[in-house]
């Protein structure tokens, strides 16, 4: 399941199990990316309140559809086959239209996401995407006027970078520790958008 030793939720005690208690699913179920945190339980606290703020909060704009689009975007350039489970999955039930999904899916398996049924912005959003997790110091001013051009705002645009930001980092935990899907329940995420306390996965 991992390259270095984790805590399962039967063993944990104290701070972790309050912690895994805010996070679980359904039969005490606890993801493996969480639990890579279990020896350092301050990290997984702080990776919660990232991932809540930046893909499950009722402030933002962009539908969460096209936010989860672009974590199993980042995570396909990254490579990292946990992330991009966990979140076809929950694309694929936020959509709720295989066919729609699987075109999502063939654009962005292939690389060529002038094929997917996105609105032209966002496609450059896709783009900006790609190039802010392929090469970092490329991103230009320029790309952030094509995205205003586009249709979005600033705080949108700001929603774009930081849940491709985030990916980047998740993909990085999951791959730098070993993490595998075994034993994972795929597609759970934190649904109660209106409430950036509650972490529990359903």
């Amino acid at each position: 399941m991992a390259w270095i030793d984790t805590v399962s939720y039967g063993d944990a005690e104290g701070r972790l199990r309050r912690l895994y208690d805010r996070v679980k699913g359904p039969d005490d179920n606890v993801d493996n990316i969480m639990m890579m945190h279990s020896l350092r339980p301050h990290s997984m606290e702080g990776h919660m309140a990232l991932y809540k703020s930046v893909l499950h909060h009722g402030g933002n704009t962009v539908p969460k559809w096209f936010l989860e689009t672009i974590g199993v975007w980042v995570s396909l350039l990254n490579r990292c086959a946990y992330c991009v489970g966990h979140h076809s999955k929950g694309l694929e039930r936020l959509l709720g239209d295989a066919a729609r999904f699987a075109a999502i899916r063939a654009a962005l398996d292939s690389g060529r996401i002038e094929s997917g049924p996105f609105e032209d912005k966002e496609k450059r959003a896709l783009g900006y995407v790609a190039a802010l997790t392929r090469d970092p110091s490329c991103v230009t001013e320029a790309r952030i006027e094509d995205l205003r051009a586009a249709g979005y705002d600033d705080g949108e645009i700001l929603e774009i970078n930081q849940v491709a930001a985030y990916f980047s980092y998740a993909n990085r935990t999951v791959l730098g520790l070993g993490c595998s899907t075994e034993g994972d329940i795929l597609g759970l995420s934190p649904g109660d958008s209106g409430n950036p306390d509650d972490w529990s996965h359903g």
